[in-house]
């Protein structure tokens, strides 16, 4: 299984759709291990109006462990088939681990005061 995080300089971005790049961790969820790792570069602009969910979904994401989001992100991410939990923060890993071990769970929180636009 692959997850994916919103990430600057290793540690959760509070923002998607302004992030410097996407974690993607390969997981295996029977052990609890992650085992293997890449970066994904982040679109230019908002995140939920570009193509970074069907890029994500293509190479396999199923679950995106982010800080803040906006409920347009949440739904097009929904729509790719992957499910998002929102109020993660802190290192990559570290965040990736806890929602192994199932101590994360979405904060219901959404980001509603940013540049973009929504309809």
């Amino acid at each position: 299984m692959k997850i994916a995080l919103p990430s600057r300089n290793n540690n959760i971005d509070d923002h998607f759709g302004h992030c410097e790049y996407f974690t993607v961790l390969t997981i295996d969820q029977q052990n609890k291990q992650i085992t293997a790792s890449e970066t994904v570069q982040s679109p230019a602009g908002c995140g939920c109006k570009s193509n970074i969910a069907s890029t994500l979904a293509e190479i396999g994401v199923k679950v995106m462990l982010a800080g803040n989001m906006g409920e347009g992100a949440v739904r097009v991410l929904n729509n790719a088939g992957i499910d998002v939990v929102r109020g993660c923060s802190g290192e990559i890993n570290t965040v990736a681990l806890n929602w192994l071990k199932g101590s994360l769970v979405d904060s219901g929180d959404s980001c509603d005061h940013h540049d973009c636009h929504h309809e």
